[in-house]
């Protein structure tokens, strides 16, 4: 057995016996750039690919301060109260200057992330779009494989990056703010058509009132929307995540919605298109990274830009010949 088998053989055996450190070392390897560490990568999800896909995958977001984090920790504890795994991956924004997580997730969960039945792993976002950090599908294939059941993506904020993560998980939880309808105009339309559940959180002390009359609006709202699914209405729920309130009864609208879209089996046939669309993303972005490293599309890539942005040349011409050089042997 070679040294990278070795490492690998190594990695697989640390996930089947549930060890958090390898996991952690897993997915180091799965978002490393270097050629060498993704065929690693491809080996190892290849091998713990048969034992993932245990969970139920939701993606929360919401507005800035409207308390993600607290949400996230005492959701993830009342997961674990009753029994279950929880793993978040928190895509966070990059730092420019070092392309590291800027809010540092373990800092912002810190009881939950001294549970043994939790995994907490911030993710740089880098430069993909709407901030989702590249490798997060592969994350959770990983999270699951370490018999992680529940598997939480907290993504940076109201943005592209939603509807990424609506593309890799069975539900969208967006949080909002008991502000009502203020906020419902500074949120777009394409948001709240990506949301199965809306969560007032906040709804405590003073803003109990203004809770209940966002409650009312966002429900208003979602209900002039044509649902995403024939067997799931999408529904409102309010929350204290500061005093634990109201976290059980979201829990149970999720169990209920995992329960009539398993059944009808949308959940299995929307990871079957979500698996397609996966792989036509890793070859585009493969595909683009090796146009832009070809000797002969480096050499001219420059002389193109300059003349499309000169209006010496249009960017159909340019883009036309570039990809001419790429063909060429």
């Amino acid at each position: 057995m070679t040294k990278e088998n070795s490492k690998i053989e190594g990695l697989v055996e640390g996930i089947s016996k549930r060890d958090r450190r390898s996991l952690a070392r897993a997915i180091t390897l799965i978002e490393s750039t270097r050629p060498d560490h993704r065929e690693d990568a491809d080996a190892l999800l290849e091998k713990i690919l048969p034992q993932s896909g245990n969970s139920i995958r939701i993606g929360i977001s919401g507005v800035p301060g409207v308390g993600k984090s607290t949400f996230i920790e005492s959701f993830g504890m009342h997961l674990i109260s009753q029994g279950h795994r929880v793993a978040v991956l928190a895509i966070d924004p990059s730092s420019q200057r070092t392309g590291g997580s800027i809010l540092g997730d373990k800092t912002r969960m810190e009881i939950l992330s001294r549970q043994e039945a939790a995994f907490i792993r911030p993710s740089p976002a880098g430069g993909t779009l709407g901030g989702v950090a590249r490798r997060t599908r592969e994350a959770m294939l990983l999270c699951e494989a370490t018999g992680f059941d529940v598997i939480l993506v907290e993504t940076v904020g109201v943005g592209q990056s939603e509807t990424a993560v609506s593309e890799m998980v069975d539900m969208f939880l967006l949080l909002l703010l008991p502000s009502g309808g203020d906020e419902l105009q500074g949120i777009k339309k394409g948001i709240m058509e990506l949301a199965d559940m809306v969560v007032v959180n906040k709804a405590d002390g003073d803003l109990k009132p203004a809770a209940n009359r966002a409650a009312a609006e966002y429900h208003a709202a979602l209900g002039l929307m044509r649902p995403s699914s024939p067997n799931w209405k999408p529904t409102v729920k309010k929350c204290s995540a500061l005093h634990d309130e109201g976290i059980s009864e979201v829990w149970a609208a999720i169990e209920e919605f995992r329960t009539k879209l398993w059944t009808s089996h949308e959940i299995q046939d929307k990871r079957v298109r979500q698996s397609v669309s996966w792989m036509w993303g890793e070859i585009k972005e493969s595909l683009v990274v090796a146009f832009c490293d070809k000797p002969d599309v480096k050499s001219a890539l420059v002389k193109m830009e300059s003349d499309v942005t000169e209006g010496r040349l249009a960017p159909a011409t340019a883009a036309r010949k570039l990809l001419e050089l790429f063909a060429k042997g």
